[in-house]
């Protein structure tokens, strides 16, 4: 195993806990500003990791996802996703029910929209900022997409990079509408009633493998021409 390799991985997983983190903080953030303190009393309106840790989405899936690949086991590499502890949600509390869950469960996926366009501001500047930077910028984002040998990226770039990367992919598949993401919040107030009482009633070990089937389903046809469309916006500079 190569420390690059290592370093390339540990930066990942640690791009995945912040973006999850800032993900859970902004559902937080905006409960509470819609009327909901329960979340804010917990502390879930934290950017500390600790404070929004699921064992299996936020450690065990990343985990497999990242370093499978070093120890031999490339078979369970792939697209990475990872969800954390659901931030909770006493709804009562709203003073519009249904558009304000829906504002709270977009949250979310639209904070990991605004980090992935922030990073890309950021590779944008350095393209201009440093000698040859098109030329790093273009390295460090094949590196994140893992399609570079042994040629070590510009940290920053290589960061930010990443940030792109995941923070999409997170936006795209907690749109997915399986309980418990994001996506199934907002198809939830659009159900009949008795529609409602059989979505609910996917929960526990059916939810996480409905969601891993349709994540390695979708992910790879949705993210795959967003991602080309960041690279072609980035040739262009």
């Amino acid at each position: 195993m190569q420390s690059s390799q290592l370093v390339f991985c540990i930066s990942e997983f640690v791009v995945l806990l912040f973006s999850l983190s800032v993900h859970e903080s902004a559902h937080a953030w905006t409960a509470s500003r819609l009327g909901d303190q329960t979340a804010r009393m917990l502390g879930r309106v934290s950017l500390n990791p600790i404070d929004h840790v699921d064992p299996i989405g936020t450690l065990l899936i990343p985990a497999i996802a990242i370093f499978g690949p070093l120890i031999g086991l490339g078979y369970l590499g792939g697209f990475i996703i990872g969800w954390a502890k659901p931030v909770p949600i006493i709804s009562r509390n709203f003073r519009n029910y249904k558009r304000d869950d829906m504002l709270v469960s977009i949250a979310g996926p639209a904070s990991n929209l605004l980090l992935a366009l922030l990073a890309f501001a950021v590779l944008v500047a350095i393209a201009f900022a440093i000698p040859n930077g098109h030329s790093v910028v273009i390295v460090a984002f094949f590196a994140a997409l893992g399609q570079v040998g042994n040629i070590t990226p510009q940290p920053l770039a290589l960061l930010c990079s990443l940030m792109v990367m995941l923070n999409l992919t997170l936006c795209i598949f907690n749109l997915i509408p399986i309980p418990p993401l994001d996506g199934s919040h907002i198809l939830r107030q659009y159900l009949p009633y008795s529609a409602v009482q059989v979505y609910d009633r996917i929960t526990g070990v059916a939810s996480y493998i409905l969601i891993i089937i349709a994540a390695r389903t979708l992910l790879g046809f949705l993210l795959t021409p967003v991602l080309g469309m960041a690279y072609s916006m980035l040739n262009r500079i």
